[in-house]
């Protein structure tokens, strides 16, 4: 997400039309887009975009009738737009997510034709320093707040 949000900020200096966005809000912007002008304002600057990032993919469930919706403003954007995406999940998860083989295998192919893949490993950016939040503790709220 870091990245790609670097990405995107570095685009829009330089004067491309970028967005960065996450799957979700992309879903609910499809659903809404028909009887929401703010929806449709959003989704015509999707449309617009030299370069979308899309932030967090298939990390949740979608409806069926939203999966085809994503996949067709991916397919609509597939070789104008320049795509980003960030996922936590494997492409051979989004089956599970998307509940249909057929369309998970569409969708990648859209997405992964001429792409280059980056693999980061290691620790989370934003765990990185709150690793004890996990941990069990005991004491008061004013213990507990201490730097």
């Amino acid at each position: 997400t870091f990245l790609a949000a670097g990405l995107v900020f570095d685009a829009v200096k330089a004067g491309y039309k970028a967005y960065l966005m996450t799957m979700e809000d992309i879903v609910n912007c499809l659903r809404l887009k028909d009887i929401s002008t703010p929806a449709m304002m959003t989704y015509n600057k999707i449309l617009r975009a030299q370069l979308l990032a899309i932030d967090d993919i298939m990390l949740f469930p979608v409806k069926r009738e939203e999966a085809t919706a994503f996949f067709n403003l991916v397919n609509t954007l597939h070789e104008k737009t320049s795509i980003i995406i960030t996922t936590n999940k494997a492409p051979t998860e989004w089956v599970e997510t998307l509940n249909d083989e057929i369309l998970a295998s569409a969708l990648l192919d859209r997405l992964l034709y001429r792409c280059e893949v980056i693999k980061f490993t290691g620790s989370s950016y934003r765990l990185e320093n709150r690793q004890t939040i996990f941990k069990t503790t005991t004491g008061t709220r004013n213990e507990l707040m201490k730097p």
